[in-house]
């Protein structure tokens, strides 16, 4: 009977203990989950910019003087991040057919987040996630695994919002941005 409810004792302690820290709230007044749905949130969101091209919103997901570094160098700022992503080619109108070939139907591109992991301390995260684009951007228009990588981001919550101030872009498919670390990258 003792060992009962000793047992009954520490399993209601451990629930109790586990509601609390749960529900604990950051230096920011939200909790980690509600904090980690944020952050999630600004990587969706991101990634719809880019893939609906969308260079302003897009790089409204950073503070204003934030940075991205896509491996060609450091892009300081929103101005900056709208000149570089505006520039890119699914932000260019297409060319028009050959004489006499038909217009291939519009490519399109998505891009996938997966494996987020985070730490968040009060109004401060580090990130790191993963990555994948799968397109049609081919004649038969089939779909294909376009690139992998992974992102390592510094965000900063303003205001009850979340913003990247520095997301960093590995992609495996290029020797020159590939990530060459060695080690797990998230920790």
């Amino acid at each position: 009977m003792r060992t009962s409810t000793i047992a009954l004792t520490c399993g209601a302690a451990g629930l109790i203990a586990g509601s609390l820290l749960s529900n604990a709230t950051s230096a920011a007044g939200t909790s980690y989950g509600e904090d980690r749905a944020q952050i999630e949130d600004l990587q969706a969101r991101y990634l719809f910019a880019l893939d609906f091209h969308d260079p302003k919103l897009y790089a409204s997901t950073f503070t204003p003087d934030g940075v991205l570094d896509y491996g060609e160098g450091d892009v300081k700022g929103r101005d900056a991040i709208v000149k570089v992503i505006a520039g890119m080619p699914g932000n260019r109108p297409a060319p028009p057919p050959e004489d006499g070939k038909p217009a291939l139907r519009p490519a399109a591109g998505r891009h996938q987040i997966t494996n987020i992991v985070l730490k968040i301390t009060g109004n401060k995260a580090v990130g790191r996630s993963e990555w994948f684009h799968v397109g049609n951007d081919n004649p038969q228009r089939s779909n294909t695994i376009g690139g992998f990588g992974h992102y390592e981001d510094d965000l900063v919550k303003v205001n009850g919002q979340w913003f990247f101030t520095k997301r960093k872009i590995y992609n495996e498919g290029s020797e020159r941005w590939q990530y060459k670390g060695g080690v797990n990258p998230a920790w």
